[in-house]
């Protein structure tokens, strides 16, 4: 194993692609990126020899992929969470040695958010998400209001007092999400990447909480800097519900529309839609940073989603037991179970390994109030990992491939073949299920969005069984349950198609549709979302918005082997372009920040679901 590690060190220092490019929120080229990196790869090591011998075989041979080995469990780290803002803002926090006392203004509330968003950032290895944010701000902007008051009762005459509040509550207002914007953007967390924070709104109604949307939406249409370039983080999640906003007597409609141009120029907001998604996971709340969503949880009667977070993720290999199998559902059926129970041991491991954390680990998450919590005892720690509070994550990749293997590469559209593909699903989500019910710990199904792991088990699947047409030629396998991506259909076609899956995914699922330039047409996006609404509970736009800053092309850059070229002069240079695309459930920009092969193979081999008309 010693020399093992030195291998993996002496390609870290050669940058191997498959180590520097694992993450596309990442800059390799940066001293605390590369310094997190070589840590990562020592913690990887010593995390491997941690694991239970035959979790370790499964996830070193490709059955298996024990997510995020460079963090956990070499040390007891959670993933990703939904921060309770609204408490540590209402109640105040400490962070390190300043004890910060409750804001009273909606500047001081963004600025403190930041500095939260930061230290849980570093404090945990999955994304963070902040629900509600129009919400929540809108208490502050009230208390802007109540300082301009006095100020306006005492200098500026009564016809105009109304007027004067007015405008400067808003300014208030855009100057504190644009700060907030800037900030996040500029932060840097202790593993050397930008915050992967989502911020979730819409759904506020009174006056404060439309103007903070609007300001959020105005503020990334704008861009950042000089160039007005896409901001890739916070990753913005509009909620859409009928009575608010959906619907043009609604009273909120005006901030779809403003939601719409902003998907189309920015790709964010991808959108939440009431109906679907409260169905699907009993209440109604943003995804954990890019896809991984909570069940339902009460607490005295109440149902409890801040302060709560997802424990980890480990992943089956669904195409390599297709290529075992040979095309028998039976004995897939068989070896499914067999890796489902290697599964179940590995999540069972990271659970007693996060109980071994003692509070003076992560103070923001236990102590300050980021979990919803101030414990003072390392024994009080362990009520958040059981009672269905917290989630533990059953990944899979590759339902496309399973079903090519099985049945053809046409399968999409043969009626018993999607059966018993969504039977397969079925299956592992009752396997959860029966876990949850067993050691009273929330086992959810998560649809893993597989930035790296597309590549990995690829690529493994072909130096262990060679090129199979459909599946390791592509040299990627598919996110979850999407559709081929290689396959033109509608958007309407896709999302009826995939929604199917979802009900059994609840732990984690992102759908999307791919569309050609919609700046002279948002009224087909609008179509799309409002087909969507009762039909799937999460929703991505994908469409074309590289800039080129030597032409001033706008558009879709054109694929290459390695990155992506400007089509209308080759431009190739990332200071002088701003490529952003999808890269799972968020966006990248591939030509500063570039991807692992498997996932650059997948974007370029994605076609549009809607034509130019």
């Amino acid at each position: 194993m010693h020399h093992q590690l030195e291998d993996k060190l002496q390609q870290l220092v050669q940058r191997e692609e498959s180590i520097v490019n694992e993450n596309a929120n990442k800059d390799a080229n940066v001293f605390n990126t590369l310094r997190d990196l070589t840590a990562g790869t020592v913690a990887k090591h010593i995390g491997l020899e941690m694991l239970p011998e035959h979790v370790r075989k499964a996830h070193l041979n490709g059955d298996i992929h024990f997510h995020d080995l460079d963090y956990h469990p070499y040390m007891p780290m959670t993933n990703c969470c939904l921060i309770d803002i609204e408490g540590m803002l209402k109640h105040g926090f400490q962070i390190g040695n300043a004890v910060v006392e409750p804001p009273k203004s909606i500047q001081t509330a963004a600025a403190q958010i930041s500095q939260i968003i930061a230290n849980v950032a570093s404090s945990q290895y999955g994304g963070c998400s902040v629900d509600r944010i129009d919400e929540v701000l809108s208490t502050y902007a009230q208390l802007n209001e109540e300082k301009h008051r006095i100020v306006a009762n005492q200098f500026i005459a009564e016809a105009r007092r109304d007027e004067y509040i007015k405008q400067n509550v808003e300014k208030d207002i855009n100057d504190a999400i644009q700060s907030l914007e800037y900030e996040v953007n500029t932060l840097y967390t202790s593993n050397g990447q930008t915050p992967f924070v989502t911020f979730g709104f819409g759904l506020g109604t009174d006056q404060y909480s439309v103007l903070i949307q609007r300001a959020i939406l105005n503020t990334r249409i704008k861009g950042l800097g000089r160039d007005g370039t896409t901001a890739i983080f916070p990753k913005l999640v509009f909620s859409l519900k009928e009575g608010v906003n959906l619907k043009p007597n609604d009273p909120n409609y005006n901030v779809k529309q403003l939601a719409l141009q902003c998907s189309i120029k920015r790709m964010y907001p991808d959108v939440l839609n009431y109906k679907a998604l409260s169905e699907m996971i009993g209440d109604f709340k943003v995804p954990m940073g890019c896809r991984s969503f909570l069940n339902a949880y009460e607490e005295h009667g109440e149902y409890i989603n801040n302060g709560r977070f997802n424990m980890g993720v480990v992943t089956l290999n669904l195409p390599r037991i297709a290529i075992e199998s040979k095309g028998d559902l039976d004995v897939f059926m068989n070896i499914l179970d067999a890796k489902l129970d290697i599964i179940k041991d590995a999540c069972l491991y990271r659970i007693e390994r996060l109980k071994e954390v003692e509070i003076k680990n992560a103070p923001i998450l236990y102590e300050h109030g980021a979990f919803g919590k101030k414990f003072k005892d390392n024994k009080e720690v362990e009520a958040l990992f059981y009672n269905k509070r917290s989630t533990i994550s059953i990944g899979y990749i590759g339902l496309y491939e399973v079903g090519t293997l099985l049945y053809h590469p046409q399968w999409e559209a043969d009626d018993e073949a999607i059966d018993h593909v969504e039977n397969i699903l079925k299956h592992i989500h009752q396997y959860a299920l029966n876990l949850s019910n067993e050691y009273n710990v929330q086992f959810s199904v998560y649809g893993t969005p597989s930035e790296s792991l597309t590549d990995r088990f690829a690529k493994l699947d072909m130096e262990r069984f060679g090129y199979i047409e459909h599946v390791t030629d592509k040299e990627y396998y598919t996110n979850s349950f999407h559709y081929d991506v290689r396959k033109k259909v509608s958007p309407f076609e896709k999302l009826d198609f995939e929604k199917r899956f979802a009900k059994y995914s609840t732990g984690g699922f992102i759908h999307y549709a791919e569309y050609p330039t919609l700046k002279h047409n948002p009224k087909a996006l609008e179509t799309v979302w409002d087909y969507a609404y009762d039909k799937i509970g999460y929703l991505g736009t994908n469409t074309p918005i590289d800039h080129c800053y030597e032409c001033e092309f706008e558009g879709d850059f054109t694929p290459t082997e390695k990155g992506f070229k400007c089509p209308n002069c080759n431009n190739t240079n990332p200071d002088t372009t701003d490529v952003v695309k999808r890269t799972c459930g968020y966006l990248g920009n591939p030509l500063k920040r570039p991807m692992v092969n498997g996932r650059h193979k997948e974007i370029s081999n994605r076609v549009k679901h809607m034509e130019n008309k």
